[in-house]
């Protein structure tokens, strides 16, 4: 179990490299490419909370009440979860003196969760498949995830920065 100290800096990665996605997302929304939604997530995740996690179009699913705001506090507390796997993962020593190849690897690993299970479950299908170009949505999710992983390291970088 981490201590607080410790929760405390895996709460700030967390939230750190989330921060580095959503303005990845909103240069992505600028360039007038697609980004997830995170109206949709919760909407899923509401729906989740009443006890429907799989759906044929979660886009066509009724609104939940909340969504929006449901949508960015899943996406952020996942973010915060994920910190914790990388803590346990590579253990306090990375914390300490932080590198970027293994933050980078196990964002691009994170991938696996909406590849897998948030878009079978949301209508999506494996990895995309029923949309109408699976190969460019799952390689644009990819990327979105070494995003992550390079925020992983930089606000893992930043806390050492600030650590006496």
């Amino acid at each position: 179990m981490p201590s607080l100290q410790e929760f405390f800096a895996i709460a700030l990665v967390g939230v750190g490299a989330t921060a580095v996605l959503d303005a990845w997302l909103l240069l992505l929304q600028r360039l007038g490419l697609p980004t997830m939604n995170f109206v949709l997530l919760g909407r899923w995740v509401g729906h989740g909370l009443r006890g429907r996690w799989r759906h044929a179009s979660i886009a066509q699913a009724p609104p939940v009440p909340g969504e929006h705001g449901l949508g960015w506090l899943v996406h952020y507390l996942v973010g915060v979860a994920f910190a914790g796997v990388l803590a346990g993962w590579l253990g306090w020593g990375w914390w300490r003196a932080p590198t970027l190849a293994p933050a980078l690897a196990f964002g691009m690993a994170t991938v696996a969760v909406p590849l897998f299970v948030m878009q079978p479950a949301m209508g999506l299908g494996i990895a995309a498949r029923k949309t109408p170009a699976p190969l460019k949505s799952s390689t644009r999710s990819l990327a979105n995830h070494a995003v992550f992983g390079l925020g992983l390291y930089l606000a893992a970088a930043a806390l050492q920065g600030l650590a006496p």
